[in-house]
């Protein structure tokens, strides 16, 4: 059993990484940007301690900070989860500049706030892991221009996660970025190729087996290590 903190837990993949890890009896430390979100069933779990609700927005770094000083235990696995697709208009002859300027707080800054701010807890674990929910749509292998405020984000984050990598090797703590596949969430739609439960269990079994062998790397959802 351990801790795990998921950023982003009132739909989707984080509601779901949050489901199994209940069910096989981890602890979790979920945030949410408005409390109301969670589902009813969860409630048993807040009262009995097995899991824990913070109120955090990753664009804020007061916000974070509040966060980070409520939770006084070790961290074992740290998921930045949240995220948006970005604006309407993010094409590189139309764009949105202040929706590609909030996507980016979002999605590449947000993440490392979010590591800074509770590095303090997941030096307390013996073999602590940081995982950040990033997609293919970023990687520089691919010449595609749709979405680009969202790609350049999780291009950008792949590459703070490969940093935060070699900067945490030497106190043990592993760090990565996933891509969750295209899953049947309020972002991908309906006609995506997985469901959110095929994709986080198989995120799940991929943070199980994560060693700092694999540090620095960019997965996807099944394991397999893709091309940045």
């Amino acid at each position: 059993m351990g801790t795990y903190l998921i950023t982003g837990i009132g739909r989707g993949i984080g509601q779901e990484l949050t489901r199994i890890l209940l069910s096989r009896g981890d602890r979790v430390i979920g945030t949410v940007r408005d409390p109301g979100q969670v589902p009813a069933e969860w409630e048993a779990f807040v009262k009995n301690g097995r899991l824990e609700l913070l109120k955090l927005d990753v664009r804020d770094e007061a916000s974070i900070a509040d966060a980070a000083s409520r939770v006084n235990e070790p961290v074992d696995v740290l998921i930045n989860n949240a995220g948006i697709i970005g604006p309407d208009r993010q094409s590189t002859l139309n764009m949105d500049f202040e929706g590609f300027l909030d996507t980016l707080r979002v999605n590449t800054l947000g993440p490392l706030r979010v590591v800074q701010a509770f590095l303090p807890q997941l030096r307390r674990s013996p073999q602590a892991k940081i995982v950040t929910i990033s997609s293919r749509m970023g990687s520089l292998s691919y010449a595609k221009s749709d979405r680009i405020a969202y790609r350049a984000s999780k291009a950008a984050v792949n590459k703070v996660m490969q940093g935060l990598a070699t900067d945490l090797a030497v106190d043990g703590i592993a760090a990565i970025a996933v891509h969750p596949g295209w899953v049947q969430t309020d972002m991908g739609g309906s006609g995506a190729d997985i469901s959110v439960q095929q994709s986080a269990a198989g995120l799940v079994k991929l943070v199980d087996r994560l060693t700092l062998k694999e540090t620095g790397g960019f997965f996807d959802w099944q394991g397999d290590a893709i091309p940045f």
